[in-house]
């Protein structure tokens, strides 16, 4: 039973999109044979590794869709997707520069100013400035319309307090994008009067308190503004537009392959483990197979639909309940059907250590369904 392997979207041209994916296969394949990384579960969140960003930066594969004016390559939606694709089902380290690359890189384009897109842009293409996402608060859960982060007006800027929790990768990235609220709440519209900030990760009146996983993983963290500094050159786009930006923002974390490819390399190991048992047939498999195919139809058309600008809120939203049900689904097979090496064992260890945060990370699903069923004008 050979290890199932993801086929080209039929998007753009073919040719295009087919040369590319090979060109990144052909790179990963010579940087596990240099033992540049091992591949991993999780690894677009887990794995932080600097000098493998640099390599990828190198390649021009960081920054694709950025403006060759702004320091970018210029290319499409659909060829980010296939060199995302292939880094997350070969298990990749791409923690460093996910989140600026995925989210921070469209914001930027849409919302920043010129100065903005100037200063950062390039250092992210290069693999150089990294970024985390300050929008989850204690006690808020996924209702980001109830934060309590405030930012005062103060001289030629802003004054921010509040926490944030769950920020991936907080002690070592160099800013994140806040959401805080500039106004007082309005009880006729919830959304109103929030904005967003870019606050240096390292500047006064900020404090990062690591958030250790069960297993001893170190990637989320609380990060306490206390009173911080940010001048007015540092608003994100208009005041009190935040939660129009944010919604918008959420379609390019919702929607991506990192969504149904968590446990991609847990999938092909398991197949390659049940073939050594003799097993070549198994239902579950199948369907987990064909599961996972599908996703990376509809994933691939998402990226098309934002190619094009299309709006695309509700297939993300789509996208990233079935695929991270997919995902859990994967680690509680290869759970089941536990076996082969040490290094096998880790995949399935780390699989099942990670597992109930695939359906609450970028919203939980039980929130996204009620999103869906409204968009879809169903309730």
């Amino acid at each position: 039973m050979a290890a199932p392997r993801l086929v080209p979207p039929a998007v753009v041209d073919p040719s295009v999109t087919d040369a590319l994916r090979a060109e990144v296969r052909a790179f990963l394949a010579e940087q596990q044979a240099a033992g540049a990384f091992t591949p991993s579960v999780d690894a677009w969140l887990t794995q932080w590794d600097e000098e493998f960003t640099a390599a990828l930066a190198a390649r021009g594969w960081l920054g694709m869709t950025v403006p060759v004016e702004y320091g970018g390559h210029g290319r499409s939606f659909v060829e980010r997707f296939v060199v995302t694709e292939e880094l997350l089902a070969a298990g990749a380290p791409v923690a460093a520069h996910w989140i600026a690359d995925r989210q921070i890189v469209p914001s930027l384009l849409k919302y920043g100013t010129e100065s903005q897109k100037s200063h950062f842009l390039p250092r992210i293409v290069r693999g150089e400035c990294f970024f985390g996402i300050g929008m989850s608060e204690p006690d808020s859960g996924s209702d980001l319309a109830s934060v309590r982060t405030r930012a005062d007006r103060v001289v030629d800027g802003w004054s921010l307090s509040g926490t944030k929790v769950w920020t991936s990768g907080a002690h070592r990235a160099h800013a994140f994008i806040v959401l805080a609220r500039t106004a007082p709440v309005d009880r006729a519209d919830r959304h109103a009067g929030l904005s967003q900030f870019i606050v240096d990760l390292r500047g006064t009146g900020v404090e990062i308190r690591p958030i250790i996983s069960m297993n001893g993983d170190h990637h989320f963290n609380e990060v306490i503004l206390d009173e911080a500094f940010v001048p007015d050159e540092m608003v994100f786009g208009e005041i009190g537009n935040g939660w129009q930006q944010v919604t918008s923002e959420l379609s390019f974390e919702r929607s991506g392959p990192e969504r149904f490819l968590s446990t991609f390399v847990l999938l092909a190991s398991t197949t390659e483990c049940m073939a050594t048992q003799g097993i070549s047939h198994d239902a579950e498999l199948g369907r987990l197979v064909a599961r996972t195919a599908g996703l990376h139809q509809m994933s691939a058309a998402v990226a098309g639909a934002l190619q094009r600008h299309d709006q695309a809120d509700i297939p993300a939203a789509v996208v990233k309940v079935l695929g991270t049900t997919t995902e859990g689904d994967i680690a509680d097979f290869a759970d089941r059907h536990a076996g082969g090496d040490s290094h096998y064992a880790d995949l399935v260890s780390h699989a099942i250590d990670q597992r109930p945060g695939f359906t609450l990370r970028g919203g939980t699903n039980e929130v996204l369904r009620g999103v869906i069923a409204r968009g879809l004008g169903l309730r």
